[in-house]
């Protein structure tokens, strides 16, 4: 919900309503209120997406083939979901970064450990660490960028636009290893 909605456009009530769960239960496991909940959320969500990267690039995994994959996939979400299914985090981290410590704190830790795993199967498949954590993140930015245009525009192609990239990148500094 706070994914789809925002934090500031998802009500307790609401969350309360759709978890079909008594108002007083919220306090009682998040006594920290709604920004305890939503860095829960933050946390579940991010969690589940970094099991998504996992499947998608398992260890001894060819990177340049997952990375293709895992943008295809992402397409067919968004087509499947007509464009509210993006990433768990991003809408959250933007609009609270500079307003709840705790949220951007929670943000922080779930990119860092997504970034983490595709470092990992870059540098399992030839890459310096240096090089795979440079591309690791460079390949974050082309999927976070073209999950925002892609809602925003209601269209697939920024995320073939940056999965071609993406599996440039990959290529080139496979073949500078």
């Amino acid at each position: 919900m706070f994914s789809r909605q925002g934090y500031g456009g998802t009500g307790i009530k609401t969350v309360l309503a759709d978890a079909q769960a008594p108002y007083g239960s919220l306090y009682h496991f998040f006594p920290g209120g709604k920004e305890e909940l939503g860095a829960a959320a933050l946390k579940y969500g991010a969690d589940k997406h970094r099991e998504d990267i996992e499947r998608f690039h398992p260890p001894g995994s060819d990177a340049v083939e997952a990375t293709r994959i895992s943008f295809e996939h992402t397409a067919e979400i968004m087509t499947t979901s007509d464009y509210t299914h993006a990433c768990p985090v991003a809408t959250v981290a933007l609009e609270t970064s500079s307003t709840h410590e705790r949220l951007r704190e929670a943000a922080a830790t779930a990119f860092a450990s997504w970034i983490d795993v595709l470092q990992t199967r870059y540098a399992e498949a030839g890459m310096s660490d240096e090089v795979a954590h440079e591309v690791a993140i460079q390949c974050f930015c082309l999927m976070e960028g073209a999950l925002l245009l892609a809602r925003t525009s209601k269209s697939v192609e920024p995320l073939h636009v940056a999965g071609r990239a993406a599996v440039g990148l990959i290529t080139d500094a496979l073949a500078d290893s």
